[in-house]
């Protein structure tokens, strides 16, 4: 069909309608010689222009489609475009001049890679020829059926009318553009046209001397010979078929065969009517366009059309194909003809796959470094090291693109075999690569992924293989790793929370829990922690451990860390409100925590009075806690806002106090006034008696935080015993489950009406 024509003032942009006629008119000129049509130049280049459109757009289409080039192929030879040149020529235009014509001045957003566009203008070529192939076969076929029709004919009025329709049907048979042969019904060929012995070779005798049987052909579809025994037989009229010939000099002639039963005036088999249409020129350009759509063009492996294509083959659930079934079938009647009863056949073993996916280490400085060029001779000969290592049979090597490859083996054993496989791989790779005078050592990660056939599809079997390989390259690289359900379970998680989180906070799934800071002198509330939670509508609500490195690695911290204080602070000065009105005994100042990324952002400091002074809480009613690994080492650019801070009033805590191993001496530089101890340092005062080295210990840290003029805060005091302990030796504030957990504001009340009391 015709795309409709779209008018031309409304649809295309300036400039875009004459780029699109320049291409027209160069097709029109390359075509137009070679078309049996009424119609004139300028007429022609009309019925052109709305296929050239159709190019175009599905040329840019957002998701690719090329099935609007099949029409255009068909419709070339609608308008009797039906010469093979026609065809050459017009893939020649649209392969040189569509891109140029049709490309970028039709997609001024560049949202299209010219490598892109060349690959689309290629899928669109093949797919332009193969509707030009389909439609030039229809028609064929028509004919065929016109000619068999006349054949028919011309038999069956043969007593009435025999001299004019003999010499009619000869006329038919002899200057037909296709081969036409007659046989008997046991397959001695009787007569053939000079169009089909010159399709076998041009020498008569050797195609009338021939029994239809002898053309057997090792790529014959399985059911074609039985499609024959039941013409033969009778039980059919005609039957059509793609089949292959062997020629005379042993080359093969492929055809579209049609094969009729003629039959006498009474209905019975008289002979056999055979119609080829030589197809082997565009079978070997179906094929070169199916190689150049499968293959890599820079390294010549199969690229990841055809390993999916393979892949998906292999992942299949094994089920017996016709095939398998013919040949069963024939070894079947073999063992009744000669009456032996052989042993029943072994069970098949199950059929199972092995796929390792590689990605080179570091291979972005070399091309950074080198120039493509050279990075491209680098994957030439990366490639041509791992086609070396999937030699066996059931073994196979794609690029997948970029540095990315995969090798693919199947079999019984490949529980053994891929082990081995991407060991080769890796020893293929250890010899260095010499690149301009320069060697070159290339490391590789490899992710494997091995299993049964039919428990996985090809698109989870390659995301565990791709995530199988980033372990392997966080291990170090230049190694592999064998793929592991739970740990693609954790990745295929963390993926889908850090996708979620930009979104997240904008739907409100965020919400924060309070836990109290308690006086060990009196028992009295002094403060409280914020501590931010994830409502997460799949997984549930979701700790701090579980998206704060997320959200670090992501950017999100900063806008989720200030959301974070503004709602802390509001708390405060809310509880602040109450405190006035004698409705709440306490707290009135909380902790937030400080993200080691917040602590470089440049709007910390600004942030943060921003936010005081708009909801109005005092600074010293704040306090952020920093880690103190974020603190080792820090220069004073990054203890600067830090500093701005404290002079403003508000308090720096440093939280896990012992754990950063650093310098104590540098205690006196940093810009904080509360050591928060590690719960490490006092998992050894939860019963009596304590341990007397972590007595020792804390007695040590709080008589150097005192003397520095530090409050000390305990974490994670979880028994009455510790609690005492803490209190003797001079700690300030602590907070655990022994006096409370962390949960939502109201909850402070009671503690704190509690204390009151």
């Amino acid at each position: 069909m015709v795309p409709a024509e779209v008018p031309d003032a409304e649809a295309e942009p300036d400039g875009l309608e004459d780029r699109l006629r320049r291409f027209v008119t160069i097709w029109s000129r390359a075509i137009f010689p070679a078309t049996a049509t009424s119609l004139t130049r300028p007429e022609f280049e009309q019925h052109l222009l709305p296929l050239a459109r159709s190019l175009r757009d599905a040329l840019h289409d957002r998701i690719f489609d090329a099935t609007p080039a099949h029409g255009v192929g068909a419709a070339l030879v609608g308008a009797h475009c039906t010469d093979p040149d026609a065809l050459a020529r017009s893939l020649g235009v649209v392969d040189a001049y569509l891109v140029l014509y049709c490309g970028e001045a039709a997609d001024p957003a560049g949202e299209l890679a010219a490598d892109e566009l060349r690959a689309r203008c290629a899928r669109l070529q093949a797919t332009f020829a193969a509707g030009f192939a389909q439609a030039l076969r229809e028609r064929t076929l028509a004919e065929q059926e016109a000619i068999a029709r006349s054949a028919l004919a011309a038999r069956g009025a043969a007593e009435d009318a025999l001299h004019a329709t003999e010499a009619r049907f000869r006329a038919v048979f002899e200057g037909a553009a296709i081969g036409i042969g007659i046989a008997d019904l046991d397959g001695r060929v009787l007569e053939v046209n000079d169009t089909l012995t010159r399709m076998f070779g041009g020498l008569e005798h050797h195609v009338r001397s021939r029994n239809v049987s002898e053309w057997v052909h090792p790529d014959d579809a399985p059911q074609v010979w039985g499609m024959y025994k039941e013409l033969i037989r009778g039980e059919r009229d005609n039957f059509r078929t793609e089949k292959p010939f062997f020629r005379n000099d042993g080359t093969v002639l492929w055809t579209n065969l049609t094969v009729s039963l003629l039959r006498d005036v009474d209905g019975v088999p008289q002979y056999q009517l055979a119609l080829l249409e030589d197809t082997t020129e565009r079978r070997l350009l179906t094929l070169r366009l199916r190689y150049e759509a499968t293959h890599d063009a820079l390294t010549g492996l199969p690229n990841r059309t055809l390993f999916f294509e393979r892949l998906e083959k292999a992942l299949a659930p094994a089920r017996e194909t016709p095939k398998d079934a013919a040949k069963d079938g024939a070894r079947d009647e073999a063992n009744s003809a000669t009456k032996e009863a052989g042993p029943a056949s072994a069970p098949r073993p199950a059929a199972r796959f092995g796929l390792c996916y590689l990605d080179l280490d570091g291979f972005k400085a070399i091309n950074d470094s080198l120039g493509h060029s050279a990075g491209d001779r680098m994957l030439v000969e990366v490639a041509d090291r791992l086609q070396s290592c999937a030699t066996a049979p059931g073994e196979m090597v794609a690029r997948l693109g970029g540095d990315e490859f995969v090798a693919l083996t199947t079999g019984p054993d490949t529980q053994r075999e891929v082990g081995e496989l991407a060991a080769r791989i890796l020893g293929a790779l250890a010899t260095p690569i010499s690149l301009d005078g320069r060697e070159f050592t290339v490391r590789g990660s490899i992710g494997i992924v091995e299993g049964k056939a039919g428990e996985s599809t090809a698109a989870e079997v390659l995301r565990s293989a791709d995530i199988t390989m980033y372990r392997a390259k966080s291990a170090g690289g230049n190694r592999f790793e064998h793929a592991d359900a739970e740990a693609d379970a954790r990745a295929i998680t963390r993926h889908g929370l850090t996708t979620s989180l930009p979104t997240a906070l904008e739907r409100g799934e965020f919400f924060i829990e309070y836990q109290p800071l308690v006086h060990l002198a009196d028992g009295t509330v002094h403060g409280a922690e914020a501590l931010v939670r994830w409502s997460h509508p799949t997984h549930g609500v979701l700790g701090p451990d579980r998206f704060i490195p997320l959200a670090e690695h992501t950017g999100l911290i900063v806008p989720l860390g200030r959301w974070v204080l503004e709602q802390s602070v509001l708390q405060a000065r809310a509880w602040q409100e109450e405190l006035a009105a004698g409705t709440f005994a306490g707290p009135v100042r909380i902790n937030v925590n400080l993200s080691p990324a917040q602590l470089h952002h440049p709007g910390l400091v600004s942030d943060t009075v921003e936010v005081l002074e708009r909801i109005g809480l005092p600074p010293g009613s704040l306090c952020l806690e920093v880690t103190e690994s974020a603190l080792i080492g820090a220069d004073e650019d990054l203890l600067k806002p830090l500093r701005q801070l404290a002079e403003m009033g508000v308090d720096i805590a440093l939280d896990d106090f012992g754990t950063g191993y650093s310098n104590l001496a540098n205690l006196r530089r940093l810009p904080v006034s509360v050591l928060k101890l590690d719960r490490s340092f006092t998992q050894g005062m939860q019963q009596h008696p304590a341990d007397p080295v972590d007595l020792k210990i804390v007695e040590g840290i709080v008589s150097l935080a005192h003397g520095l003029e530090l409050g000390v805060t305990v974490e994670g005091v979880e028994t009455g015993a510790q609690a005492e302990h803490l209190r003797r030796l001079g700690c300030d504030t602590a907070q655990g489950w022994y006096y409370a957990r962390p949960g939502p504001p109201e909850m402070l009340h009671t503690l704190s009406m509690a204390d009151a009391v």
